[in-house]
């Protein structure tokens, strides 16, 4: 009877052991449904990742991004070579805020979705995990990006060497499915002070000895092999994408001429030139009832009042 007892008790501590081995150990990530959707976010739930379908994909078309000529068509070309098999790199975006960088990456998604093109958005925090990402999705039928947007990093955080790890590979050889694809306001993606420079030398026979801590910050955006730099809007550009949106709106032509100096106001009291403030613009003039507005002469030259046309 004590043996029985004993060994009674023994089982009882032994399964609340278990039980609190389970809490601490994460589960392993679910099985993803990948015809859920196009795009995926990757999350964190109790320990474990786990890419969790984005529901409503936002619907943005190539040709409602004016002004990035020549970097839709790189990003284009790079996307068209990878979802074909052929060689890809992974792309960096950087520059002025609000340019489209984002957008133009979800476009590609939107271009390319029906030939296989998938995209994963990873936050920053969870960049540790990609590896784990990469296992996910080995093997599969689909071409996997990995987006990254707003993408900057302070010292010592460590999805900065996981993100290193996974562009240049590590021991593995990267799958052939998967990119990645960042934004950021930043070309290094490290912040850059003027100490840095101190162990930046120049020799007497014309040698130049860059410093070891300028080498560690730009190491990773060079691992990226295409850099794509998006500039601040001229007036002419940003009034070019106020009526490409307004059009989008199903705006006619007399309301888009007629949003031509309200538009400029709405820069200049927003500071910025950006295609992000003309959407915004566009969809508070599209949203307005203009019956009561005066009738505008679409075709007329007359100069705008002083100061406005020079926002």
């Amino acid at each position: 009877m004590a043996d029985s007892l004993e060994l009674q008790r023994l089982l009882q501590r032994a399964h609340d052991l278990i039980d609190r081995l389970e809490h601490l150990v994460p589960a392993a990530a679910p099985v993803p449904d990948f015809q859920a959707s196009i795009a995926f976010r990757w999350r964190r739930r109790n320990g474990a990742g786990l890419l969790q379908p984005v529901r409503q994909v936002a619907s943005i078309a190539l040709s409602d991004l004016q002004e990035v000529e020549g970097q839709k068509e790189r990003l284009v070309r790079n996307t068209e070579q990878f979802v074909l098999g052929r060689p890809a790199n992974n792309v960096l975006l950087t520059g002025a805020r609000g340019t489209g960088k984002s957008s133009l990456i979800k476009a590609c998604l939107q271009a390319y979705a029906a030939q296989g093109l998938r995209l994963i958005e990873v936050d920053k925090a969870d960049l540790t995990d990609l590896p784990d990402i990469a296992d996910l999705v080995a093997g599969r039928p689909e071409r996997f990006i990995i987006f990254c947007d707003d993408l900057s990093f302070d010292e010592g955080e460590p999805g900065y060497k996981a993100l290193k790890s996974v562009l240049d590979g590590t021991i593995s050889a990267a799958a052939d499915n998967l990119l990645v694809y960042a934004t950021s306001n930043r070309r290094h993606l490290l912040p850059e002070y003027k100490k840095d420079n101190l162990s930046y030398t120049h020799t007497e026979d014309g040698e130049v000895h860059p410093g070891e801590v300028i080498e560690e910050k730009i190491s990773l955006s060079e691992r990226f092999g295409l850099w794509l730099s998006f500039y601040p809007f001229s007036q002419g550009e940003y009034l070019a994408i106020v009526a490409q949106w307004l059009r989008h709106f199903a705006c006619d032509e007399a309301a888009i001429a007629a949003a031509r100096q309200p538009a400029l106001v709405w820069a200049l009291e927003r500071g910025s030139r950006s295609g992000r403030v003309a959407w915004q613009f566009a969809r508070d003039w599209a949203g307005r009832d203009h019956a009561g507005d005066a009738a505008v002469d679409a075709s007329s030259d007359a100069p705008a009042p002083d100061g406005l046309d020079r926002v």
